[in-house]
């Protein structure tokens, strides 16, 4: 895979529509890998994967952590992820949270912030056909669709 690109260098920018039935799509098996937790069997994207897929799909998207606070013992992480189209700029933020409990405070950062970046990519409809489930933790085989069909642009740069 070629080494992403600054947003600034892309030349070419997709219209957001096209972007967002892309990303809506059903992930791709070789994308997933599953976890137990609490005696299920949880199917999930990991990160790096969301990343090589948005730079397929949304490439020149942008992403920054926007806050990090520690609350008792969370800590929570704010996300911001900006996706370049032709329209112009748009962009989700979404938290994620992580116990400090037997944890450094940065291992519960990156965790946090992992789950933020997911989250955000979700809201741009990545992955959501995986919350579309069957008891046992596999895939039901209808698709998902985003929970909003008009997104909302940003009117300036981050």
């Amino acid at each position: 895979m070629n080494p992403k690109l600054p947003a600034d260098k892309i030349r070419y920018r997709r219209p957001l529509a096209q972007i967002l039935s892309d990303l809506s799509r059903p992930v791709p098996e070789r994308f997933l890998a599953k976890r137990v937790q609490g005696g299920k069997t949880l199917t999930y994207i990991p990160w790096s994967h969301v990343a090589r897929l948005l730079d397929y799909y949304a490439p020149g998207w942008t992403g920054r952590i926007k806050q990090v606070q520690q609350i008792g013992e969370l800590v929570v992480v704010t996300y911001s992820l900006s996706i370049h189209a032709q329209e112009g700029i748009f962009t989700r933020e979404a938290t994620g949270q992580e116990s400090l409990n037997n944890r450094s405070f940065a291992d519960a950062v990156c965790t946090a912030e992992q789950q933020a970046f997911k989250r955000a990519a979700a809201r741009f409809g990545l992955g959501l056909d995986l919350y579309n489930h069957d008891e046992d933790g596999g895939r039901n085989g209808s698709s998902a669709t985003p929970p909003s069909a008009t997104p909302h642009q940003n009117q300036g740069r981050n």
